[in-house]
């Protein structure tokens, strides 16, 4: 059945083009780099469709993805699972069992992976996310944002379309999701990022900033003088960048502490301050 969940639900090579989606900016490396976190993604994605056992495809992605972009890998595949759940619903879970054995390094990651799928079934989106964890089903909501971004932008972050059918608080993980997409969809370019972001209502924009954080943390691709450019551009929403980065910090946490301050505006040693998540203003918490 592998083959034919990959005929029936598989990801074409040209979807995750930078031209073909009509991303803009950015110089050449970076565009790659947006590629190559597309290509992983989809290689997971595919990987979970041909095979669906936990054991078998965690073994696949750890020998064939390398450690930086293996998390990449194990979203699409998080993805992939979730499809495969849906196609067979009487069954127990795939993704659940994923999430609780060769998967659980990547706990962060399945739970967007899921979102993604969830944007491509036929779902309530919160009530299908209902029966997970009560803190980490937001997550859910984030990858459906950013798939919207990603492959929706024209809509979503063009014309600032607000997604159906969620409660406000959903929509807030559902906007840091989409900042997340801006990274890519601007490529990394902080003056575009800004400028698309200046274009939505100011009640969906520190949302957004929080998930440029992240997607400049994680999927990165840039130089430093870009990160010194976002974080002036991004002058007013400080807090929330360094929010986006500290969720990335679970995985990272001695190289990127100090980033963190330097976006939060320390001076460095001698002169910065020790973070205080108290000073952030509740507005950036989701």
């Amino acid at each position: 059945m592998g083959w034919l969940n990959r005929k029936l639900f598989g990801i074409a090579p040209e979807e995750i083009r930078f031209d073909y989606r009509g991303f803009e900016g950015g110089g050449v490396h970076i565009r790659q780099r947006i590629e190559q976190i597309g290509e992983t993604f989809a290689s997971g994605y595919h990987a979970a469709l041909l095979d669906d056992e936990p054991a078998s495809l965690a073994e696949t992605l750890n020998r064939q993805v390398e450690g930086e972009l293996r998390g990449f890998a194990f979203e699409g595949a998080a993805m992939g699972l979730a499809v495969a759940d849906f196609v067979h619903p009487f069954r127990p879970s795939r993704w659940q069992a994923f999430l609780d054995g060769p998967g659980e390094d990547h706990v962060y990651m399945l739970y967007v992976g899921m979102g993604w799928a969830l944007a491509r079934l036929p779902v309530r989106l919160e009530q299908a996310t209902r029966r997970m964890d009560p803190l980490l089903r937001w997550l859910a909501i984030d990858g459906y944002g950013f798939h919207q971004g990603y492959f929706h932008w024209q809509r979503f972050i063009g014309q600032q379309e607000e997604p159906r059918r969620l409660t406000a608080y959903a929509r807030c993980a559902f906007d840091q999701g989409l900042g997340r997409s801006l990274w890519f969809v601007k490529a990394g370019d902080p003056v575009r990022i800004a400028t698309a972001i200046a274009s939505f209502t100011p009640n969906r924009r520190t949302h957004l900033w929080s998930g440029v954080g992240l997607a400049c943390a994680y999927a990165g691709g840039v130089e430093r003088s870009v990160v010194e450019t976002l974080r002036e551009v991004g002058e007013g929403f400080l807090p929330q960048l360094a929010q986006g980065v500290a969720m990335r910090v679970c995985k990272r946490v001695n190289p990127l502490f100090p980033f963190i301050r330097w976006m939060l505006g320390g001076r460095g040693k001698g002169g910065a301050k020790p973070i205080n998540l108290a000073e952030v203003p509740g507005e950036a918490l989701i």
